[in-house]
């Protein structure tokens, strides 16, 4: 997978003691029910959000045209490939960096993670058991859904013996992306979710590919992209 504007590293871990795994449920203004997924310390959303309002009651603005989409500087979500129908309940919204911006995304009380949010989940992870193989870094499986995934013959990678995947609940989807010029891509092949962060205009995200063990950190300039957002309790 190629991205523009896009500097690479690894996602930094912090440590902190953390202990259990537990579930519940969360409505968003719109109505629609996430399970939640107590991981340590954090309480995560286990979908993708898909609300079409922010947690105001104001609606965030639909865009289909990929024209319209790529002039944006303000907030916006789609469904992948516009299919609500086939995509909504299944991989949730695609959400501008502008919509996370507003820090209205989610339900009140929650919050589009951080970086280090992000970094605390998978130290968590790597800590206690859910790595491949006693890789620390390798804990993408364990995260990933056991199934649609590209499949991958090399062991310890996303889209390998996707049965054994998601050891940790947290059902991530290849839910693909919206790129800035509007077109769509990679569902089946990548996840990748917004994280509250901007650094040196550069705005970054969670991701992870089929063909990978490991979870990276993404920094972009296009604040146009489509990404999933995952929320996280305050």
């Amino acid at each position: 997978m190629q991205h523009k504007n896009v500097k690479l590293f690894a996602i930094t871990l912090f440590y902190i003691g953390l202990t259990g795994c537990q579930t519940n449920s969360l409505k968003d203004i719109d109505g629609n029910v996430y399970k939640t997924l107590t991981i340590g310390t954090q309480v995560w959303m286990a979908k993708n959000l898909k609300t079409t309002k922010f947690n105001d009651g104001t609606a965030i603005p639909l865009v289909t045209d990929n024209t319209a989409w790529e002039a944006l500087t303000t907030p916006a979500y789609c469904w992948y490939n516009n299919n609500k129908t086939a995509n909504k309940n299944k991989y949730g919204a695609l959400y501008n960096w502008f919509a996370v911006n507003t820090n209205k995304l989610c339900p009140t009380g929650w919050h589009v993670p951080t970086n280090h949010d992000w970094g605390t989940l998978t130290v968590y992870l790597s800590k206690n058991g859910y790595d491949y193989g006693g890789s620390r870094s390798d804990i993408a499986k364990s995260m990933a859904a056991t199934s649609g995934w590209l499949t991958d013959t090399t062991a310890g990678n996303v889209g390998n013996d996707q049965a054994s995947n998601n050891s940790s609940g947290f059902t991530a989807l290849p839910s693909g992306y919206r790129v800035k010029d509007g077109s769509f891509g990679s569902v089946g092949y990548s996840g990748n979710w917004w994280s509250m962060e901007e650094d040196a205009g550069f705005v970054w995200s969670c991701g992870m590919l089929y063909n990978y063990s490991v979870v990276h950190n993404f920094a972009y300039l296009d604040k146009q992209k489509g990404f999933s957002v995952r929320c996280l309790k305050d």
